[in-house]
């Protein structure tokens, strides 16, 4: 299915960029309400400052969906 997610990611990633792409994310946290959007993902990167956010992958494809250990 479909979730969504409010991250502040703009400042290095394109959609476009995006598509196809493997991330590090956590779910099933529940829903939050983030500046009038509801948020139902937590998108995992490193803050070079509040703004900007370089976003977490594996260094090799994985499974979707697979656990974080």
């Amino acid at each position: 299915g479909l979730k969504w997610s409010s991250a502040q990611i703009t400042m290095y990633y394109s959609p476009a960029s995006l598509v196809g792409r493997q991330i590090i994310a956590a779910m099933n946290l529940g829903p939050k309400r983030i500046a009038g959007f509801t948020s139902e993902v937590l998108v995992l990167g490193v803050m070079e400052s509040p703004a900007d956010v370089i976003l977490l992958s594996p260094d090799r494809p994985a499974p979707n969906g697979s656990r974080i250990a």
